[in-house]
């Protein structure tokens, strides 16, 4: 929907790819987030604003938005976990005269929305757009050079992949997974279908579907010589992670380094395996950290939820190192750190693993079941 298509008088509900768009066009429109605290704690809709109104619109309590922080003469979007609660909220303000409307399948739905970003790159030929999952603070990426183009760790609906491509006049060539998430379910699969594009991953034995294989020091040009791509062993977050250095100056870091964490060690093999697995990436840390300081780190996730702001979620090395306390630790400390500091499981991990392991496509709903909250990969925030 365009700047003119938004409507004088909202419907009663509103789609995920309505409100993304309008946020994403700078549209002026507040989300009032109506769950519980703690709910809201785990994961938000960037910009929007909370009130705890859960149990008294339940309660029919006339009462229950009175102090909501939204403006009562602007457009209202009301959102909650799976999409009953904010429409009750959204009544009740329609009832005083507000513009608003429900966000339709909450923040399950929201789970799926995104936004991009392009990296700074300064070579002629060579591209870099980072693919936002809003919801889920899922990084992916497409290396354009020349006519080819390279998405890294896709995660999101693969049109979107396919529309950034023929923005650019790039067909996608070849799809990257840096390890097997645990968080998402891998659109490379689907992507693979689409565009018949060669699927590489890290060498294991884990997975049961075709791939190339990448080794330590696995080297590709991906559509021309400026993208030269070399894959790094980085065991640790899991067994088979790996990283992918660009041209020496830009690391795909999967989940093993975050811009101010690391990736937790536990989620393959279980806390009985985490100790030796925290050890494979305090080395592997060690190994990304000879890289020259100004080398630009590229993650596949963030902790908090991405603004519609188009500003890359990217720091140098030297930059991350000085935000992650943990990687000034000798090992013996970092292990004890990692292993005292780890957050709950995501939910549906397990479940996710094995799909991804397989190679699945999954149906768009049971996407939305399995991948719905927080993205718990990281471990070693820094506090704020």
């Amino acid at each position: 929907m365009s700047r003119a298509e938004v409507p004088a008088a909202l419907p009663e509900t509103v789609d995920v790819q309505t409100l993304r768009r309008w946020l994403q066009d700078g549209i002026r429109v507040e989300v009032l987030d109506v769950r519980p605290a703690r709910d809201r704690a785990d994961w938000s809709i960037p910009g929007s604003v909370h009130l705890d109104a859960h149990d008294a619109l339940w309660a029919q309590d006339p009462a229950a938005l009175d102090g909501a922080p939204i403006r009562a003469d602007g457009m209202v979007v009301t959102v909650c976990g799976a999409g009953r609660t904010s429409l009750l909220a959204s009544r009740l303000l329609r009832s005083r005269g507000v513009n608003a409307a429900s966000l339709d399948g909450g923040m399950k739905a929201w789970s799926g929305a995104w936004n991009l970003a392009e990296v700074p790159v300064g070579v002629d030929g060579l591209r870099i757009v980072q693919v936002r999952r809003t919801g889920k603070g899922c990084l992916s990426y497409v290396v354009g050079a020349g006519a080819e183009a390279t998405v890294i760790d896709a995660s999101v609906d693969p049109e979107v992949y396919l529309g950034i491509a023929r923005q650019h006049g790039w067909v996608i060539t070849t799809l990257v997974e840096t390890h097997v998430h645990a968080d998402h379910l891998s659109r490379a699969h689907a992507l693979r279908r689409i565009t018949s594009g060669r699927l590489i991953v890290p060498a294991q034995e884990r997975v049961s579907f075709p791939h190339t294989a990448a080794d330590n020091g696995y080297t590709w040009e991906a559509g021309a010589a400026a993208a030269r791509m070399t894959a790094l062993h980085t065991p640790g977050h899991t067994g088979e992670s790996m990283c992918i250095l660009l041209a020496g100056r830009w690391l795909f870091t999967g989940d093993t380094l975050f811009l101010d964490s690391v990736g937790r060690p536990d989620l393959e093999g279980g806390a009985a395996e985490a100790a030796g697995h925290a050890r494979d990436l305090f080395r592997s840390l060690a190994r990304i950290r000879s890289l020259s300081k100004d080398t630009v780190i590229l993650p596949a996730h963030t902790s908090a939820p991405i603004p519609f702001d188009q500003v890359p979620c990217a720091r140098t090395l030297g930059e991350v190192e000085s935000r992650t306390p943990l990687l000034a630790a000798d090992e013996a400390s970092f292990v004890q750190s990692i292993l005292a500091g780890l957050p709950p499981a995501p939910a549906n991990f397990s479940r996710i693993v094995e799909i991804n392991e397989r190679g699945e496509i999954p149906a768009d709903d049971q996407g939305v079941e399995l991948e719905a909250g927080a993205n718990r990969c990281a471990v070693g925030v820094a506090p704020v």
